[in-house]
């Protein structure tokens, strides 16, 4: 049996773990827009963080990791703030204000920024195929927006908003990226989630009084987006995060339309049309070359040392 070498391990654990955040991530979007038609968007995030954190302390607590050392916790407070609370709450009701289809293309501003962010302030590399995945990724996200998009025109204020969740996911991702090297991803994720859910603590009046009416399905489907699309998406992204560029994991959520369109297709009977399906297949297709390396040249083998009898 083939022995793998830990490098090679580890980054089949990685990409593991990109693939297990991009699936859970996609199937947020289904379960919020059944959860979305009882919660308010604030009382929405904060459930969905409170079920999050939950199992997050639990996994913690056993695994007695300990608190994050002092100087990750900069990075922790503000992707909290901004990925973790601010994100979820502006998300929910951005979408609230515009259909699918813009929402997804405007949110989609997010992996450009992590990558301009991370070449402006972590120094990370943005070689020519990274460059060319996300522009393929791009036209595919703005072919299937549009292709989603419904005929009563977008409102301004949802434009706007879905324009802020961008802005704070790629902040988000950029803040979390060096706390990585100091904390575990376990660590990083159970107090960024911890921190916005304290930041979304204004909405808990609406949050009890909304679970006392909400039918079970929404309540349902708002515990497990706090479970998984959270609490292990979360998770397994930072474990992936820490061990790539934020501009090269940016670019993996292209996949999230891609998904998303086929999630909707069999779990909602949401039948795409060719226009989306070839925007999807653009997204997965610029994944695919972001993700992809050069290949080094090949190093001639040294001449052979001439035999003693060669020589004149």
């Amino acid at each position: 049996m083939m022995n793998t070498s830990p490098s090679r391990r580890t980054g089949l654990l990685a990409a593991g773990a990109t693939v297990v955040t991009v699936v859970l991530w996609a199937s947020a979007f289904v379960s919020i827009r059944s959860a979305g038609a009882a919660y308010s968007p604030g009382a929405l995030a904060l459930g969905r963080l409170l079920a999050g954190t939950v199992a997050l302390g639990v996994i913690w607590a056993v695994r007695r990791e300990g608190r994050p050392p002092r100087a990750a916790w900069r990075g922790i407070a503000v992707s909290g703030v901004l990925w973790f609370g601010f994100y979820m709450v502006v998300l929910n009701w951005g979408e609230q204000q515009v259909d699918a289809g813009t929402a997804a293309l405007v949110v989609n501003i997010g992996p450009l920024l992590i990558a301009l962010l991370g070449a402006r302030l972590l120094g990370d590399a943005m070689p020519p195929r990274l460059l060319a995945g996300m522009a393929v990724s791009f036209a595919g996200a703005v072919t299937v927006g549009l292709s989603m998009s419904g005929e009563g025109g977008s409102s301004p204020l949802g434009v706007a908003l879905c324009l802020l969740a961008a802005v704070a996911y790629a902040g988000g991702v950029v803040a979390q990226k060096p706390a990585l090297g100091r904390a575990s991803a376990l660590q990083v994720t159970t107090f960024g989630c911890l921190v916005g859910a304290v930041l979304c603590l204004p909405f808990a009046g609406q949050l009890v009084r909304q679970a006392a009416e909400a039918p079970l399905s929404a309540t349902l489907n708002m515990v497990y987006l706090g479970l998984f699309p959270t609490a292990l998406a979360f998770t397994t992204w930072a474990y992936a995060l820490a061990r790539t560029t934020a501009g090269r994991m940016g670019a993996t959520t292209y996949a999230v339309p891609a998904l998303v369109v086929l999630m909707s297709w069999l779990a909602l009977g949401e039948v795409p049309g060719a226009f989306t399906l070839a925007g999807g297949a653009l997204c997965l297709a610029g994944v695919a070359v972001s993700r992809s390396r050069a290949r080094r040249p090949a190093v001639p083998a040294p001449a052979a040392a001439p035999r003693p009898e060669q020589v004149s």
